[in-house]
């Protein structure tokens, strides 16, 4: 059972594709942390030794990575916030902050669509008919409803 930066690695896969598990690490960075620990890419987790369990976590540990990674995302984006830079607007608004075009689609930032300015007809109807309904101020109960 391999546990790395705090991160339990799957059992079943190999070395390359349970090293992005942990957060910050991904394909590439891990060939590369492979490559430095001498650690074959298509062994199973399960079959790893203790000594090349010790190395990857030695290799892991060097690296900014999991909460460390998070902390100072969270930092430079509060950063940006402050300082009231383009990018920082557009992260406080939950907008995209990389040029992209929201007319249409930025759908996983903004979420599901929701229509402005339309009414739909059964809404229209209820509405209409509450207005019906409503007592009209007449000059013969003293202008009370």
């Amino acid at each position: 059972m391999a546990r790395i930066a705090g991160v339990e690695l799957p059992k079943e896969k190999k070395v390359l594709f349970a090293l992005p598990y942990i957060y910050g690490l991904g394909r590439t960075l891990s060939k590369k942390v492979l490559v430095q620990t001498k650690v074959n890419p298509d062994t199973r987790v399960k079959d790893l030794t203790e000594e090349e369990v010790n190395r990857l976590q030695k290799v892991v540990d060097a690296m900014m990575v999991e909460g460390d990674l998070r902390r100072n995302v969270t930092q430079n984006i509060k950063r940006l916030e402050e300082i009231g830079t383009y990018r920082g607007l557009r992260h406080r608004r939950g907008l995209p902050s990389r040029g992209q075009r929201t007319r249409s689609n930025a759908r996983t930032k903004r979420g599901k669509r929701m229509t402005v300015g339309a009414i739909k007809k059964e809404i229209l109807a209820k509405q209409q008919t509450a207005e019906k309904a409503k007592p009209v101020a007449s000059p013969a109960n003293g202008g009370k409803k």
